[in-house]
């Protein structure tokens, strides 16, 4: 049975327009213009428990829009979703208690609380278990090091280190399925390796089911087993990196960044 089956997803969203200039603000007081953006145009995909897969594409693309959805923040217009066996936007409290999301540019920790503090705030909000509680953080501050960071507030974290305890925060509650939307977005290179094992670690030690969204094609390479390519609002390939370069002849000696520019280009043309 697949950890996430998707089938036929449509989002689309009314986004207001205005004219340039003085004329254009004052006709916009009195006639609202308005323009439909289909950000998800009949998405179909099925992901089996346990995988780890990228879901990449460039801006605009519906990657973000997707990850709201399957996390339940989003309602789509139309189509089926499950996620474990959760609709997750109708079974809200009980979906949110068995994923983890990690946005690469938000945190849901607390700003001005020391790290230690923030955990313990996501473990009364996930109502986790007191025993549960500190076996999951003991493994957790083992496999990020984060003992000595407990003390610090947030704030005062480098991009590095937040992402591990966001990552940490997003695993307190023990969740079977693990959206990451760009966790490694301005992070050195020595970090990047450093989320990167960690990630494979979740993956493959706790069978955790992992969506990656990243623009990031070395990310891709180090990690994904699986790779769906999506472009307005559809999927345009679904395999491996390999599949994706065996779209062409020269493929193999071909950077994966330069296929995927060649796929949206022939898109592009239709």
């Amino acid at each position: 049975m697949p950890g996430i089956e998707v089938r036929d997803l449509v989002k689309t969203y009314r986004i207001a327009e205005r004219g340039a200039g003085l004329s254009g603000s004052v006709r916009g007081l009195f006639k609202r213009q308005y323009k439909e953006v289909r950000a998800l145009d009949g998405i179909s995909l099925s992901i089996a428990p346990g995988e780890l897969v990228g879901y990449i594409g460039p801006n605009g693309a519906g990657k973000s829009t997707t990850v709201k959805v399957l996390s339940g923040i989003l309602v789509p217009d139309s189509g089926t979703c499950l996620v474990n066996g959760r609709v997750p936007w109708e079974n809200r409290k009980e979906h949110v208690a068995r994923i983890g999301t990690v946005f690469g540019q938000k945190s849901q920790l607390w700003w001005d609380l020391p790290v230690k503090e923030s955990f313990d705030l996501l473990k009364e909000i996930y109502r986790v278990p007191d025993r549960d509680y500190r076996e999951s953080l003991g493994e957790l501050t083992e496999l990020f090091e984060l003992a000595e960071l407990y003390k610090t507030p947030v704030r005062q974290l480098s991009l590095g280190q937040r992402m591990r305890c966001d990552m940490a925060a997003a695993l307190l509650h023990g969740p079977d399925t693990l959206f990451l939307d760009e966790p490694t977005i301005g992070l050195d290179a020595v970090a990047k390796l450093t989320l990167r094992e960690l990630i494979r670690k979740i993956n493959e030690e706790k069978g955790v089911t992992v969506i990656l969204t990243t623009h990031d094609m070395d990310d891709v390479e180090a990690l994904c087993h699986r790779v769906l390519l999506i472009g307005h609002g559809r999927i345009l390939r679904d395999g491996t990196v390999k599949d994706l370069r065996q779209a062409y002849e020269d493929g193999a000696g071909v950077e994966l960044e330069e296929v995927i520019r060649r796929l949206y280009r022939e898109e592009a043309l239709r």
